[in-house]
């Protein structure tokens, strides 16, 4: 478990944050050493028991968060929590522990009073941080989860994010040349002008430009350059006889601008699609949690109000099990008695434990259904990332387009770059 924990005051402030309703579901596990029953009271006699001393952080907070996908079960923690108590210090002392569940995640706070009220003396905490270290890097090992980087000093870092040029680069790569070879003499096939020819290549996303050497090129809705006569097959100069000279055709730097121009608004429209998909999505995927988050404290509460009912009714069988009267006078002299009250003991220790397994079963198929929506959230903002760093690639793609205008260098380059692209 990652363990935080830190001396501090304000408990009222404590208590408001731990209680917090912005959590799927607050449990007060446990109060031990208070009179109140509920926790802003508890943390409230810490506070009025510290005013006896010059203590100000007269607290030691503390959170547990195991990995995202660990089964830690309530014994985890409480076992945790002892350990962590005696390497602090702190054995003994009035404690509260709380559990949070949020996002499909379950983990503790425990708070323990700083304050020994017999002596009126505060527990002296020194290397806390260390210890705790310690702590987290022998459960991390002891439950054979597998350990953070942090907390295993390690130095790796894997920093995979493509470039620009990289990622325009695959893009490249996964363009079929026997589909852009296709368009081209179909839109070849059926034209017989330049007119015509202008309007069917459009139609099927290219646009026809004048390269240099009065050479005939096509580019794509990304700006490349493709050769007209290499990729339709046909030979130069019957191209130059359909199509004439050619001098009123755009040449490569303006037709990019012109590219560039008409695919902003397109940009534009294809954000807002994306932005309203991603609303739409989230906001079916928040009513789903809320009815989620409903059923499940419903089926909490029941489980828990058939579990009283339950530990009541054994309550009543353990004690019927002592006779009254003469007979009860019998039993205690002949030992019987202290037997029955030893099996009763052990039989309340083992509902208690059966009792925790049960709602721990229960914990944690409802933190399995949780995570599979997060995850279908996750998975939804990661497309979205992905889709919006596409998008955003592809403005500034088209703006590097519409800056080559007026560059001459870049003329005979892409004039070159058309007659020889394969």
């Amino acid at each position: 478990m990652i363990l935080v924990g830190n001396q501090r005051g304000g408990a009222s402030d404590l208590a408001r944050h731990l209680m917090k309703e912005e959590n799927d579901h607050v449990t007060i596990h446990e109060l031990r050493g208070f009179v109140a029953r509920e926790l802003h009271g508890a943390l409230a006699e810490a506070h009025a028991v510290s005013r006896g001393t010059k203590c100000k952080q007269y607290l030691f907070s503390l959170s547990l968060n195991p990995p995202a996908n660990a089964r830690a079960r309530t014994e985890d923690y409480e076992a945790a929590i002892d350990r962590i108590e005696g390497v602090l210090g702190l054995t003994g002392q009035p404690r509260a522990i709380v559990f949070h569940e949020k996002q499909g995640r379950r983990h503790a706070h425990c708070v323990w009073s700083r304050i020994r009220p017999e002596e009126m003396k505060a527990v002296q905490l020194a290397f806390t941080h260390r210890k705790l270290m310690d702590v987290a890097r022998e459960l991390y090992m002891e439950h054979g989860w597998q350990m953070p980087r942090g907390l295993a000093r390690s130095e790796a870092s894997d920093p995979a994010n493509f470039t620009l040029a990289e990622w325009q680069q695959a893009k490249r790569r996964q363009k079929d040349p026997r589909t852009i070879k296709t368009a081209l003499q179909d839109a070849w096939a059926i034209s017989d002008s330049k007119g015509s020819l202008v309007l069917a290549l459009k139609e099927r996303g290219y646009r026809l430009a004048r390269g240099d050497s009065k050479a005939f090129v096509v580019l794509d809705r990304h700006g490349e350059v493709y050769s007209l006569p290499r990729w339709i097959e046909v030979k130069t100069r019957e191209v130059r006889a359909r199509l004439g000279a050619g001098d009123n055709l755009p040449d490569v730097a303006s037709a990019k601008a012109e590219i560039a121009k008409e695919m902003a608004p397109v940009l534009a429209r294809l954000k807002g699609e994306a932005l309203s998909e991603l609303g739409d999505r989230n906001k079916a995927l928040r009513a789903e949690r809320n009815v989620m988050l409903a059923r499940h404290r419903d089926v909490r509460r029941t489980a828990s109000e058939r579990m009283e009912a339950r530990r009541w009714e054994e309550a009543r069988q353990r004690q019927a099990r002592f006779r009254t009267g003469l007979k009860g006078v019998w039993d205690w002299m002949r030992g019987e008695t202290q037997r029955i009250r030893e099996q009763n003991e052990a039989d309340a220790r083992a509902a208690m434990q059966r009792d925790k397994a049960e709602m721990d079963a229960l914990i944690f198929a409802q933190l399995e259904e949780r995570r599979r929506l997060i995850d279908l959230r996750s998975e939804l903002a990661k497309a979205f990332a992905l889709r919006s760093r596409d998008l955003r690639d592809d403005v500034r793609a088209y703006e590097v387009l519409r800056g080559e205008v007026g560059h001459p260098s870049d003329h005979r380059r892409q004039g070159r770059l058309g007659r020889y692209r394969d």
